[in-house]
């Protein structure tokens, strides 16, 4: 088990988007919004950073199924397993479709601008 108070942020992170390449469960203790504090197996799924800086792991929690968004500096410490993901997700949405005229692509574009803001981390180069 690493604790991520005795290693910098970076080390968490790295560690975190190993294991979501090489598809190993990761089971962490956090801390939620409440104060509370939990202990879940996840299947980390996209790490995202929002317009806060906040960095964000999008991932599978094994214990409900679902998709979970969990913030990076709220896990106190973490464990990667050797095994594989197990939670099977629903099939990614089909893409949207080009806009064709100039009124669809104004329309879509506002749709965009109103979803919640998050971006993706750029991949280590």
């Amino acid at each position: 088990m690493r604790i991520t108070a005795k290693q910098t942020s970076e080390k968490t992170l790295t560690d975190v988007a190993r294991a979501m390449d090489r598809k190993q469960p990761v089971t962490i203790t956090y801390i939620k919004a409440d104060g509370s504090t939990t202990v879940r197996t996840i299947e980390t799924q996209d790490i995202r950073m929002t317009k806060a800086g906040a960095i964000i792991l999008r991932a599978a929690d094994r214990q409900s199924g679902e998709l979970r968004t969990f913030r990076l500096d709220r896990i106190q410490a973490y464990t990667i397993h050797r095994g594989r993901y197990v939670v099977a997700l629903p099939e990614a949405p089909v893409a949207a479709p080009v806009p064709s005229t100039p009124a669809a692509l104004v329309a879509f574009e506002i749709a965009r601008d109103e979803r919640p803001a998050t971006r993706r981390l750029a991949p280590a180069a």
